[in-house]
């Protein structure tokens, strides 16, 4: 079995989708880092059947709405000699705004420069979102 030590300060990234954690990590700049980082694919795991997460050896800030959005079963936990001193759960945020862009060609954003783009959650189970101009409907998977 493969064992990654444990980080004795810093961020592990839990509970991602399997297969969603290169997406989260290549989002954070993490191959850019002059910092320990480990990316863990398929890891077993009870509650998911598998999972990936990511071990960070350095605290970062994390933009919590754009995690929530890739994956809202994400947990963050942040370490302290080598003890989670807080769990944070992700969910799936009401509003994203401009972290992702509109792909309708018709749409304002695609023709003005200087605006946001921002889309309004339209159903937590499918974890759709609504453009705020264009009313197009997407999904992560729909903006990757």
């Amino acid at each position: 079995m493969l064992n990654i030590d444990s980080i004795s300060k810093g961020i592990v990234i839990d509970h991602i989708k399997a297969g969603v954690g290169f997406s989260i990590f290549q989002h954070l700049d993490l191959d850019k880092v002059d910092y320990t980082v480990a990316l863990i694919i398929n890891a077993p795991s009870k509650k998911y059947g598998r999972k990936d997460l990511i071990k960070i050896e350095n605290n970062m800030d994390l933009d919590l709405k754009i995690l929530g959005f890739i994956d809202p079963n994400i947990t963050i936990n942040i370490i302290e000699d080598e003890e989670i001193v807080e769990k944070i759960n992700l969910s799936l945020p009401e509003k994203v705004e401009g972290l992702i862009s509109c792909k309708n060609p018709r749409c304002i954003t695609s023709v003005e420069k200087d605006i946001v783009n921002r889309f309004v959650l339209m159903d937590r189970e499918e974890g759709s979102y609504r453009c705020d101009y264009c009313d197009h409907i997407y999904t992560w998977e729909g903006l990757r």
